[in-house]
């Protein structure tokens, strides 16, 4: 099995070094980039995972997770000074996937390199010898999703999804009429422990998933929240709670 390729985005250079020596040091394949714009550059369908500092010269870090979101749900996990909650959701917003600021462990940044390395491969994975196309896919309300990979199409029509989004929406369509509470929402789809600022990182994800998928975000058909308990798949038929 070849190495895993994760571009990493960082202008200060001790940083970019101590990182690239320790995740080589994991088997890593590393590539680097010292600004936003060479990292557009550098980017490929090679890359499993990108590490992006939010603060950079000339083009940020969220501009550049934007528009690598243009055209690829690779992970990306931001790497930043500022720490505060509305900071992590902006960051969310953008289409990241985690967050973590500095300074920070390197136990901890290898920790969520492979929780984000693992969800992604796993959906990424091949399907299973003999099962038959139609059964890789759940199909309810307009929305048809394979479950061997990160592909969604929503009345006809192909949809880009974070690989978050894409976790979200895949266990909310395997259970449909399952109500999950945040707690039950983050721990399954983020496999971490559960706090109460997470409250606001599953509302983010909620949020664009439903820009993406919903007729009327505002009014949505297919992500129901039932207030007070959490969110279910309403398969477009249901109205909120």
């Amino acid at each position: 099995m070849s190495a895993q390729t994760i571009l990493l985005v960082e202008d200060d250079p001790d940083i970019r070094d101590g990182v690239r020596i320790l995740l080589a040091g994991e088997g890593y394949h590393i590539l680097e980039a010292e600004n936003g714009a060479r990292a557009l550059e550098v980017f490929g369908p090679e890359v499993d995972l990108v590490i992006l500092d939010v603060m950079m010269p000339g083009m940020s870090g969220l501009r550049v997770c934007e528009e690598l979101r243009k055209s690829s749900t690779v992970p990306i996990l931001f790497l930043t000074a500022k720490s505060q909650e509305s900071d992590k959701l902006l960051g969310l917003t953008a289409g990241g996937d985690d967050y973590l600021p500095k300074p920070f462990s390197f136990a901890e940044l290898s920790a969520r390199v492979k929780a984000l390395l693992r969800r992604y491969c796993v959906y990424q994975g091949k399907a299973q010898a003999g099962v038959r196309v139609e059964e890789q896919m759940l199909c309810a309300g307009g929305v048809r999703l394979a479950l061997d990979y990160n592909r969604v199409w929503v009345d006809g029509q192909a949809v880009d999804l974070t690989d978050t989004e894409y976790k979200i929406l895949r266990l909310l369509m395997q259970n449909p009429r399952q109500i999950f509470p945040v707690q039950a929402l983050y721990e399954k789809v983020w496999n971490e422990p559960y706090f109460y600022v997470s409250n606001g990182t599953v509302m983010v994800h909620i949020r664009n998933l439903r820009v993406k998928i919903e007729k009327d975000p505002q009014n949505p058909k297919r992500v129901c929240t039932v207030w007070g308990k959490g969110y279910h798949f309403g398969g477009g038929e249901g109205e909120d709670v």
